[in-house]
């Protein structure tokens, strides 16, 4: 009996000791991440001031900030496993509080004199619905609804000077999407094309900084360019979506 005890409180011992315990370099690289991720709220808040002020272009440049952040703060929580070293601080909460921020709620006040209060309210409205599903994101990383790339939406009807009643069918087709279950490609997630994604992805933001250095006269073969990589985006969601409805009949 004694032997099987020090059997099993070997193995104990041997298990506790595989459990992966963080050095204060690794907790403090991990607090590390979560500020660079709170630095989004920054951001919004000068994209904000800079509305408010009619600086469309500082506006869009702090938008821009804000995604380079969400971009690339994921990859590097990951990397540091900073779920593991600080496993008391929920950082999915804060990327998704700042998501909403600067996805949805500046957007939203960009939009609002065009779109009138109702139009801002059904982004804010249909996008709280879409932030709160519990499977908003899948497993196999990718969105379920439309994702809420509000920012993206109101750079295009920036840049392309679109008519307001076109700019309220889109908000209202796009507020429509949120419901539909259709799986929209995670691009610096996706095991669809990742490389391909990921390179195009980087190459469509360059295309996008250089037209709003042409504003107001944006070249058509820059917006040409840049629409291209949103049917890439578009096209490899809707077949990503068929794909796994083929799969499971």
């Amino acid at each position: 009996m004694m032997k099987t005890e020090n059997l099993y409180s070997g193995a104990d011992s041997q298990a506790e000791e595989s459990v992966w315990r963080p050095s204060r370099r690794q907790q403090a690289l991990a607090w590390t991440v979560h500020a660079f991720t709170a630095t989004g709220a920054v951001w919004g808040l000068l994209a904000v001031f800079a509305i408010s002020a009619g600086r469309w272009i500082e506006a869009f440049i702090w938008l821009g900030v804000a995604v380079f952040v969400d971009a690339f703060d994921g990859f590097a929580a990951r990397r540091l496993r900073v779920k593991e070293a600080l496993p008391e601080f929920d950082g999915a909460l804060l990327d998704n509080i700042l998501d909403y921020l600067n996805y949805v709620f500046v957007p939203a006040y960009f939009l609002a004199p065009s779109l009138r209060v109702a139009g801002a309210i059904l982004i804010l409205l249909a996008s709280a619905y879409q932030f709160c599903q519990s499977d908003a994101k899948t497993e196999d990383h990718y969105f379920k609804g439309f994702p809420s790339y509000w920012n993206i939406m109101v750079f295009y009807m920036f840049i392309l000077n679109l008519p307001a009643w076109l700019n309220v069918a889109l908000v209202v087709v796009l507020s429509a999407l949120v419901f539909v279950p259709i799986k929209y490609v995670y691009p610096s997630r996706t095991a669809t094309r990742p490389g391909l994604t990921l390179a195009l992805a980087c190459m469509w933001g360059l295309v996008n900084v250089g037209l709003l250095i042409q504003h107001p006269a944006p070249s058509p073969w820059l917006i040409a360019a840049s629409l291209l990589y949103v049917a890439y985006y578009v096209g490899l969601s809707l077949y990503a979506t068929w794909q796994t409805a083929a799969l499971s009949r």
